[in-house]
């Protein structure tokens, strides 16, 4: 099967710090890194790198042509990246030395993504193909009736938060993706009967993960590792668990593969280039058999 992400593509500026800024506060970066983020282009990655065969729809500004070069060389199809005239988005990522992150995003091109373009990429879709969304662009729900029309499934990480549009997007989805923040902002603001008919995704970084749906919880610890830089730990997670999914694995094997990926990327900086090859993580589990 096949993996359609509507995803973000950004440029990440990543500074390494003894400790995170307060508010008013101005400190100087030990380290500066530049290379492909966004969780659309991390997903997409991970998906790849994974094994799955992943589509990615999405645009990119005039000084972006780097990250199509990025994309296709990890294995993703970017035959459905447009370049438009707004600037490729791009994140300002700090990181503190015990790993921690604060983020500064500028949408820019993620999100002038036309609605025919989204319709052409999805054309060839076939049923229960997935299609794969985030908060980080426009037209997701517009793609997703499109996908449902189609029989595709839809899954959809439900990030950045935002109130307004995961109320829109729960009756279109399959498999919501959030993290522990996220989970809790969710039954904050949402009745409990809005997620019944919704399999949820769950991550809590050192604690694990888990994968919900109705009253069958099924969970994973996370692999203990000393890490260097989370950013994009939680797209590789969900990449990886969705790219096993898509084989016809069961959720506890993409619980397992999903973790050991996640915990691997994280022993490494930045986030795109972070990400592992699934003979990496099947060596990393085969130390830990």
């Amino acid at each position: 099967m096949t993996i359609y992400n509507l995803g973000s593509i950004n440029i990440d500026h990543v500074y390494a710090m003894e400790r995170l800024p307060k508010p008013g506060e101005t400190l100087a970066a030990t380290d500066l890194t530049t290379g492909l983020g966004g969780k659309g282009a991390n997903q997409s990655i991970a998906i790849a790198r994974a094994g799955g065969q992943v589509v990615h729809i999405g645009a990119i500004g005039p000084e972006g042509g780097w990250t199509r070069d990025a994309l296709r060389e990890a294995g993703v199809d970017t035959e459905n990246l447009r370049e438009v005239a707004t600037p490729t988005g791009h994140a300002m990522i700090t990181v503190d030395r015990a790993a921690e992150n604060a983020i500064v995003l500028f949408p820019g091109a993620n999100r002038e993504i036309a609605e025919d373009q989204i319709a052409q990429a999805l054309a060839p879709a076939a049923p229960g193909d997935w299609l794969l969304l985030q908060n980080e662009t426009n037209g997701g729900a517009f793609a997703a009736r499109l996908a449902r029309d189609a029989g595709m499934r839809v899954a959809y990480c439900a990030a950045p938060f935002d109130r307004q549009a995961v109320a829109g997007m729960l009756p279109l989805t399959d498999l919501l993706s959030v993290n522990e923040g996220e989970a809790a902002a969710l039954e904050a603001a949402l009745p409990a009967e809005a997620l019944a008919d919704v399999a949820r995704l769950v991550t809590y970084g050192a604690k694990g993960a888990a994968h919900i749906d109705g009253d069958k919880w099924q969970g994973v610890a996370a692999f203990p590792v000393t890490p260097i830089d989370t950013t994009g730990a939680g797209d590789t997670f969900l990449g990886y668990f969705l790219a096993t999914i898509d084989t016809g694995k069961h959720v506890p094997e993409a619980l397992r593969l999903a973790s050991a990926a996640a915990a691997l990327q994280v022993t490494r900086k930045g986030a795109a280039e972070a990400i592992p090859t699934r003979a990496e993580v099947d060596a990393f589990l085969a130390q830990r058999a």
